[in-house]
């Protein structure tokens, strides 16, 4: 298992088992895509190698390789917050990195006995596994990225595989697979509407 620091980009899409499901994580300066740069991308295909992509500043974000394998409509992009990863790529390259797999959203699905659906508790819960979020608050725009910060990056994919295989078995269990595969293919355009201004606002309601 190692973790590979990448400058930009890929160096090509060929780094991935084919066919694969891709994890995804971004790292950025803060929580609004709109105002907050995209820092970091982090990808594993579940092999047990994580990939660091990093922005610095004024970046073009080209990125060709990251992006033809982000937007491969053939192949599953599995996140834990789908709906912040996605918005934010969407704002700085261009791309709806989809179809998706959202383990927060399947958790909040299936474990309706409780309000805590982080990646720390449903790593632990599910896999036995303790995670350490001390770098999540860190400067991601920094001229250096230390070891924590990296292996913090990449902790955050390293499990999205095993976390999808308990939770599909859950929502199996609870008769909520469609109900999942619904709310997953309408993550995108949920970004999209965070993108545009509705962040806060649900267009749904009577009211």
């Amino acid at each position: 298992m190692a973790i590979h620091f990448h400058e930009e980009d890929i160096p090509s899409a060929d780094l991935f088992a084919p066919d694969a499901a891709i994890a995804v994580d971004t790292e950025a300066m803060g929580l609004m895509p709109g105002r907050d740069r995209l820092c970091l991308v982090q990808l594993s295909d579940g092999g047990g190698d994580e990939h660091l992509v990093r922005f610095g500043p004024g970046s073009d974000y080209a990125a060709p390789n990251l992006k033809a394998l982000l937007g491969d409509p053939n192949r599953l992009k599995l996140y834990h917050f789908a709906r912040f990863d996605v918005a934010i790529m969407r704002a700085y390259l261009g791309i709806t990195a989809a179809p998706l797999y959202c383990t927060r959203t399947a958790s909040r699905l299936v474990r309706t006995y409780t309000d805590r659906h982080g990646l720390k508790e449903l790593v632990k819960e599910l896999l036995g596994q303790d995670l350490s979020k001390q770098q999540q608050t860190s400067d991601w725009g920094a001229a250096e990225i230390n070891d924590a910060q990296r292996e913090y990056a990449a902790s955050d994919v390293r499990y999205l595989h095993a976390l999808k295989a308990k939770l599909d078995e859950r929502l199996a269990r609870e008769n909520r697979v469609e109900l999942a595969q619904a709310c997953f293919d309408f993550l995108p355009a949920r970004a999209l509407l965070d993108l545009a201004g509705w962040a806060e606002v649900d267009l749904f309601a009577h009211s």
